[in-house]
């Protein structure tokens, strides 16, 4: 008479689960630090956006004549100026950005993320130009993320 085996015995069942271990050992590292690597991304991101925030509110006052203090309109809002660029302020560069999600502006306009372990090196640092002429200091710092 013959015996149908039916399931898995216990050496099969103990095999699988320890190459599974052996395989998450090695896996686990990589995704962890995947955290640190959207940080900086994110912060490269939003660093981006303000130099194009920034060329575009310059390139806008340029268009429209105005002088280098006179604040320009973008997608409805009012742009404050100083030197034909953005101010460093939440009327000035703020107003350039369609969103800042998952950052939050402080001071004379730094954009930081809050999550990260050390906010002040993972952050972007927004300078308006301190003379006509010159273009705004736009400096992403990510030792910190």
């Amino acid at each position: 008479m013959k015996t149908v085996q039916q399931g898995f015995t216990l050496i099969e069942l103990v095999t699988v689960i320890v190459i599974l271990g052996i395989l998450a050992a090695f896996a686990l590292p990589r995704f962890a630090g995947l955290e640190t690597q959207a940080r900086v991304s994110a912060v490269n991101g939003i660093a981006g956006g303000v130099r194009a925030g920034a060329a575009l509110a310059h390139a806008a006052q340029l268009a429209q004549g105005k002088s280098t203090g006179a604040a320009v309109t973008m997608e409805g809002n009012s742009v404050a100026m100083t030197f034909g660029y953005p101010t460093a302020a939440a009327a000035g560069i703020d107003k350039t950005l369609q969103s800042t999600a998952g950052f939050t502006a402080a001071g004379s306009r730094y954009y930081y993320i809050s999550s990260a372990p050390t906010t002040a090196t993972c952050r972007v640092t927004y300078t308006a130009p301190a003379a006509a002429n010159n273009p705004p200091t736009i400096t992403p710092s990510t030792g910190g993320c």
